[in-house]
């Protein structure tokens, strides 16, 4: 069973930055997308950003400029570099896998158990 493990939250001051790491563990073959989403208290869950095998990226239109999604294919991993953090970036941020391949299994998806971040002073 494939399973994704995110570390790297906790609290930063506002202007500072962080970076997250995923890693898919398990018998893996090939995962489609990885991404990052994040949730606010009382807010719904957002896509921040993604990164498809080939590469190409889509970022949330308030991050873009600030935070970078890199991967990493042969160590089925994503990172997330998030620079110029502001109190609205506070969230739980999960990690999640699209079209996971796996010896005589495919998933649609697969979520991380989330890492929160706080930017506050």
């Amino acid at each position: 069973q494939v399973q994704l493990e995110e570390s790297g939250g906790g609290l930063v001051q506002p202007g500072g930055s962080l970076r997250l790491s995923c890693a898919a563990s398990g018998s893996i073959i090939s995962i489609n997308t990885m991404g990052w989403y994040r949730q606010a208290p009382g807010k719904q869950r957002e896509l921040v950003a993604n990164i498809a095998g080939a590469g190409y990226t889509n970022y949330l239109d308030s991050v873009k400029g600030r935070f970078t999604i890199s991967r990493d294919n042969a160590k089925n991993t994503v990172n997330l570099q998030m620079n110029s953090l502001k109190p609205e970036d506070t969230a739980v941020y999960y990690c999640k896998a699209d079209g996971v391949r796996s010896p005589g299994q495919w998933s649609r998806e697969v979520w991380g158990q989330g890492t929160l971040v706080t930017v506050s002073s």
